[in-house]
């Protein structure tokens, strides 16, 4: 497929706390902002092996989840394709699911992976069950939003805001 869309793909399980953050940053752009046509959105929820066909949809590919690091609660980190490729990262970021690297390798299978992936994570604080977010990774859903709505501009790729 040559003109493939950018994606935007939230991954996390909603009620366990902060493993919920991607999806609620996707909820929360598609809430805010009015996306052109050639930008594509997916709460990827848990949704493993399913995730495919939005992948081989899409290039690029901007992921936004939880990252299982030894790190500070609520920090963010970012990874590039090269990252991934290098094991900078665990292939499985969240213990729910069929790892998206694992789901990658099946669309190459087919010739149709995303050439780059970009991940937007934060380190959860809590995975306890809940809907809320915690306190310390809550204001990264407004921060991480900011920085793909900034790349989406990179990539030459207009955005509204949604009048209130």
């Amino acid at each position: 497929m040559v003109n493939k869309k950018i994606g935007i793909l939230g991954i996390g399980n909603l009620i366990v706390g902060d493993e919920g953050f991607g999806v609620h940053t996707v909820r929360y752009l598609e809430e805010h902002y009015e996306f052109p046509d050639n930008v594509l959105i997916k709460d990827g929820g848990t949704a493993g092996i399913y995730m495919s066909p939005f992948l081989e949809e899409c290039d690029p590919v901007l992921v936004i989840d939880v990252v299982d690091i030894e790190a500070e609660p609520g920090s963010m980190h970012y990874y590039s394709s090269e990252d991934v490729k290098a094991g900078k990262i665990s292939t499985r970021m969240s213990p729910h699911q069929l790892g998206l690297l694992e789901i990658l390798e099946i669309c190459k299978l087919r010739d149709a992976a995303p050439e780059t992936l970009e991940f937007y994570c934060v380190v959860p604080h809590t995975l306890e069950t809940s809907t809320e977010l915690s306190e310390v990774v809550a204001p990264r859903v407004k921060e991480i939003s900011g920085i793909v709505l900034k790349r989406l501009a990179e990539l030459g790729v207009e955005v509204k805001q949604r009048s209130s």
